[in-house]
């Protein structure tokens, strides 16, 4: 009767664990169905909207305007649509460096032995331990500012969190069983560093990047609204809300709330995609 009681509830366990995975992978699909609707809609909308207008100064929303008009009659969602492409670009590019760093440095960290550690280590702290933006500022402006200088700027300050981790993994899998058998069969570093580690930490390294999109794609809004390199004309997300500050005060409410909007909308998009992958590949970190 007992084994009975048992199994039963370990079928409902089964069950309501099955039911949080399903919905989790809808929530996964919703989030990044959003993502690809935006990207697509940036290449669909034409150039065309962008092209000043004089008769169609500082329109309200409507059906033929969704976002309304800025100041100088171009429409504000193909500005936003078109703003948002740019930010994901930075931010993917400015992602995909910092994992290469942080990858470099944390295998780096944890077998070039205490001495490399110790370097690599202080590093770390340094960077972490400066003012965040105050540092990706002074990067930028010493780059010459643009968007080379945003994505040197941005990628730069974001590899550490993501370089203890690696660091942590691979000091863990070192000192594996299977890594000490293959090395008494004379394998190279190289073949145990591609063949061992990598696998093992891509996970983390995938969930890394995924969780360090958003914050890159703020850090490039913030950077492109203090006006770092990027010409006026340039459909970014920074821009247009700083171009609209001055214009918020006249009543111009939709210049700022529909960027900010569906900045924050792309930005909680990723958060949520690499949080549902984190748990997925790791469910034990759901209760963390």
């Amino acid at each position: 009767m007992q084994s009975i009681q048992e199994e039963r509830a370990n079928m409902r366990s089964i069950r309501e664990e099955l039911n949080v995975r399903k919905k989790m992978l809808l929530l996964l699909a919703f989030s990044a169905g959003f993502l690809f609707v935006i990207l697509i809609l940036s290449f669909w909308l034409s150039n065309d909207n962008l092209r000043l207008g004089a008769g169609s100064k500082n329109l309200a929303p409507s059906l033929e305007h969704l976002f309304g008009t800025d100041w100088l009659g171009r429409d504000m969602f193909t500005r936003t649509i078109k703003g948002l492409r740019l930010s994901l670009a930075v931010g993917a590019l400015a992602s995909l460096l910092s994992v290469l760093i942080a990858i470099v440095m944390g295998i780096c960290a944890a077998t070039f032995g205490k001495a490399g550690d110790a370097v690599i280590s202080w590093i770390i702290d340094l960077f972490i331990g400066m003012p965040h933006l105050v540092f990706m500022v002074l990067i930028c402006f010493l780059a010459g500012g643009g968007i080379h200088g945003i994505v040197l700027g941005v990628c730069l300050t974001h590899w550490t969190a993501l370089a203890r981790v690696v660091r942590s993994e691979v000091l863990q899998i070192r000192s594996a069983e299977y890594i000490q058998i293959s090395r008494s069969y004379g394998k190279s570093a190289w073949y145990i560093a591609r063949k061992h580690i990598m696998p093992s930490i891509f996970p983390q390294i995938m969930i890394g990047f995924l969780l360090m999109f958003p914050h890159v794609i703020l850090h490039e809004a913030a950077l492109t609204f203090l006006g770092f390199g990027l010409s006026p004309q340039t459909p970014a997300i920074g821009i247009i809300l700083s171009e609209a500050m001055s214009h918020i005060s006249t009543g111009k409410w939709w210049l700022v709330v529909f960027p900010g909007l569906l900045l924050v909308v792309v930005v909680k998009s990723f958060d949520s995609i690499g949080e549902k992958i984190r748990i997925l590949v790791e469910p034990s970190s759901s209760n963390e």
